[in-house]
């Protein structure tokens, strides 16, 4: 479902002209300057870039349009389902988690974005490079772009790299103007493919937890309240390697670099670690 909304944002334009770029120096200029366009290597090369960046662009625009799921108006808690084991709960008070900007209850996983202004469910973060929230329908969108952004930036690097060392005869005029392509263009892609990498490891590391950026926050404090108490904090959405990969990108592998969504349920409810209890207790 398409998000409502959606305006001009600078950021995205910023983003949206470096992939514009980059994609045409790594094509017209490094793969034809090193293998040549028209020669058998230049066209694969060309295609497999054109490619991975086509999937990082449908990637990138499936997180903007997105919406990234809107709590119903008429969600209401289930306090007394025999089957629900967690009922999040206010740090102070110990009421059920409630909205008062937005009237409504919080289910599991919720949070409220002061910039979209409206509560999102499993929520991870607002992103200001999208112009939107990542949470429960768009994360997947979101970390798969992020995949094929770091594949296409260090691929670009190697293809920089090697046309550098071609020995293609040019005049001293285009050796200028190509001087100044590839010394943009490595302004471009030394600290994005060194940012993009540290964010793909985060959250890889967050779906292998099963968390979202404000869980692991959450957990870091409540773990440390546990520690003084002298209790063990454990995250309860944490299930095993596989199974937290399957929960974020889908149970098929073949489809994990796809931004498939059929895999994600309503939003409202989330598999937690203790639903295995009255099973195993039998």
């Amino acid at each position: 479902m398409m998000r409502p909304g959606v305006s001009f944002s600078l950021p995205v334009t910023v983003v949206v002209s470096i992939i514009t770029f980059v994609y045409c120096c790594t094509v017209f200029v490094f793969i034809h300057r090193w293998f040549g366009l028209m020669t058998s290597p230049g066209m694969i090369n060309a295609l497999v870039y054109t490619g991975i960046s086509i999937m990082c662009v449908f990637n990138y625009a499936a997180a903007i349009f997105a919406d990234p799921g809107l709590v119903p108006s008429t969600y209401m808690p289930d306090i007394e389902h025999s089957k629900v084991f967690i009922h999040e709960i206010k740090r102070k008070g110990g009421d059920l988690r409630y909205c008062q900007k937005c009237s409504h209850f919080k289910p599991p996983r919720a949070h409220h974005c002061r910039i979209c202004k409206r509560c999102i469910l499993r929520m991870d973060h607002h992103c200001v490079w999208i112009n939107n929230c990542v949470g429960h329908a768009n994360y997947k969108a979101f970390f798969v772009f992020v995949v094929y952004a770091v594949i296409a930036c260090f691929y670009s690097l190697v293809l920089l790299v090697g046309s550098l060392n071609s020995d293609s005869r040019i005049d001293e005029q285009q050796r200028d103007s190509f001087r100044i392509i590839y010394v943009v263009s490595g302004l471009f892609l030394l600290p994005l493919s060194v940012a993009l990498s540290v964010l793909l490891g985060w959250h890889i590391y967050l779906i292998l937890q099963n968390k979202t950026t404000i869980e692991y926050h959450e957990g870091v404090r409540a773990l440390c309240l546990a520690e003084k108490g002298g209790t063990v904090y454990q995250h309860p959405y944490d299930l095993r390697a596989y199974e937290n990969l399957s929960s974020a990108l889908g149970p098929n592998i073949f489809c994990w670099i796809c931004p498939t969504t059929g895999h994600i349920g309503d939003g409202l409810h989330f598999q937690t670690s203790y639903d295995t209890i009255p099973a195993a207790s039998k």
